[in-house]
């Protein structure tokens, strides 16, 4: 079969107040987001992190995953150094949901954005 979908290219969502949404993610996870979005080049993930990958991933829905957001999606960002983002976060005020916890794929952690969207943040393994 030939291929016709043959990378993740991007996500796009709704929000409730962009300015403030665009913000939080400029000053807690580092993002250099603008009013149109922000880019994350492929060739800089390999190297940074040649064992990581993108997921499509479809959920029941009836799932509790995406808990405590009521929202029907979920970010997934590939960090350097978990513990150390989960330390600063605190200092900002922003409490893990869980973790950061081990598998066999990386470490993990959880947090809610400023509007309700759960976030995980996924150090892949040796990264």
């Amino acid at each position: 079969m030939e291929k016709r979908v043959t990378a993740f290219g991007g996500v796009f969502f709704k929000c409730q107040d962009k300015k403030a949404l665009i913000e939080w993610y400029k000053r807690h996870l580092g993002i250099p987001l603008e009013d149109w979005g922000a880019i994350f080049p492929f060739s800089d993930s390999v190297k940074m992190h040649p064992n990581a990958y993108n997921v499509f991933s479809p959920f029941p829905s009836h799932t509790n995953y995406f808990e405590p957001s009521s929202s029907n999606l979920m970010f997934n960002f590939i960090v350097e150094d978990l513990d150390n983002l989960v330390s600063l976060l605190k200092s900002e005020g922003i409490e893990p949901l869980a973790g950061p916890e081990s598998s066999e794929f990386g470490k993990f952690t959880w947090i809610l954005d400023c509007e309700g969207n759960k976030v995980e943040l996924w150090q892949p393994n040796n990264a």
